[in-house]
């Protein structure tokens, strides 16, 4: 019992290895309060859009509008990122999300929100995280001094997104039951003040710039054509890109799915969410005990084609508890190879270009999501909701399995 209990005690360490460091845990610690926060605000804006119109095509364009920033501006973002301090960058961005926050509460509380002022406000929040994601992500490897334990920072950043979307949502669900979306957007602007203190208690070497005369748009050229020529990155991007556009915006539709498919309200909704959010934890912390990135390439490739088949099972589902564990398994697949393919451009990357690359999985990840968003709503007001689920399940499943056998024939889908 004593040798089990031992290298169970071992597994731990060695999962939560990075918070040996002590600016990656401030901000793992800051992060992990507002991110919860987060959740609880993305929550209430879908139900929200919902409860004002009752339209999914509202939800899907509320989302594309909200999102849309993120596409355009994370290009000039990755180069900001490379020219400048990411560390003061980091701190405006939250400072903003913050204010946004905050003007959301005062709307709702005060009786005078409408739906325009849902769009409005999910633009300047679309603005702020076109800077913030990318800037976020090439921070991660300022905090942690051997670069052997950057795949681990990668995975517990992402364990903290999903552990607050675990919690997120189901807290959500109850206080929009019982007090209405405000106190959501009230606490989410509250839980800034925590990542705030985290990133100004930490202790940042300054980075040395290379000065340069070349343009913006010719610095984002430069790391536009190092991802192309490298077919591992650009594979993989691809393959990010094309689930972020037909698979992953199936979360647009689930307030609607939880009301009309399985006749919930928003505690349906909130599990549901809270289901997924399940699984996208168990898959971050799968990743975080792996010991290298070796095989990490085809680990990539067969999370995406699970993402895929659970999305669809979870087309078919008609009630709670098999929604539930088809979410659980969609949710693992989706943030494996969503955070897989993180850490393996991470540690390909020129840390010169490290700002581009990531701005280009900003607009791979999250920047094809709106296009999606519109299209899934789209579908579902033609098709209906569990037909939309299901080919974007079918069509990620199956992009995986044509990219991966590129990838295996051209002998790059494993690093070392």
């Amino acid at each position: 019992m004593d040798v089990v209990e031992s290298s169970a005690k071992k597994s731990l360490i060695y999962l939560f290895r990075t918070l040996k460091y002590r600016n990656y845990r401030l901000f793992f610690m800051g992060q992990s309060i507002s991110l919860i926060g987060t959740w609880l605000q993305m929550i209430a804006v879908s139900w929200l859009v919902y409860r004002l119109t009752g339209s999914v095509f509202m939800l899907g364009l509320v989302g594309f509008l909200s999102r849309i920033p993120t596409f355009l501006m994370a290009p000039f973002a990755g180069v900001v990122a490379d020219r400048y301090d990411r560390y003061k960058i980091l701190i405006l961005t939250q400072i903003l999300s913050m204010i946004q926050a905050f003007i959301f509460a005062v709307l709702v509380f005060t009786g005078t929100i409408q739906v325009w002022h849902t769009i409005l406000l999910g633009i300047s929040l679309g603005l702020i995280n076109s800077f913030d994601i990318p800037v976020r992500q090439s921070f991660v490897v300022n905090m942690v001094e051997d670069k052997k334990d950057l795949g681990n920072a990668i995975a517990l950043n992402s364990s903290m997104v999903n552990g607050a979307r675990l919690i997120g949502p189901t807290v959500a669900g109850l206080l929009i039951a019982a007090v209405g979306e405000g106190w959501c957007f009230s606490l989410n602007a509250i839980s800034f003040v925590a990542v705030i203190s985290s990133l100004l208690m930490m202790k940042i070497k300054p980075r040395e710039f290379k000065r340069t005369n070349k343009s913006g748009i010719t610095e984002f050229k430069e790391g536009f054509s190092y991802a192309y020529k490298h077919k591992t990155i650009s594979s993989l991007l691809l393959l990010l890109a094309i689930a972020s556009l037909i698979a992953m915006p199936y979360q647009v539709l689930m307030p609607a799915f939880s009301r009309e498919i399985l006749k919930g309200g928003p505690k349906m909704f909130g599990f549901l969410m809270a289901a997924a959010g399940f699984g996208a934890l168990a898959g971050a912390l799968y990743l975080g005990s792996r010991k290298s990135t070796e095989g990490l390439g085809r680990i990539v490739i067969l999370s995406s084609v699970l993402f895929g088949a659970g999305l669809m099972m979870f087309s078919f589902a008609q009630n709670a508890w098999s929604s539930g564990v088809f979410l659980v398994i969609a949710g693992f697949g989706m943030m494996v190879q969503a955070a897989g393919t993180n850490t393996i451009l991470q540690t390909l990357v020129e840390e010169d270009k490290r700002g581009r690359i990531m701005s280009l999985y900003t607009m791979a990840f999250m920047g094809m999501q709106p296009f999606g968003s519109l299209l899934v709503g789209k579908l579902a007001d033609v098709f209906g909701m569990p037909v939309t689920i299901c080919i974007g399940g079918a069509g990620c499943g199956l992009s995986a399995l044509l990219i991966g056998r590129k990838m295996l024939f051209l002998k790059t889908i494993d690093i070392n």
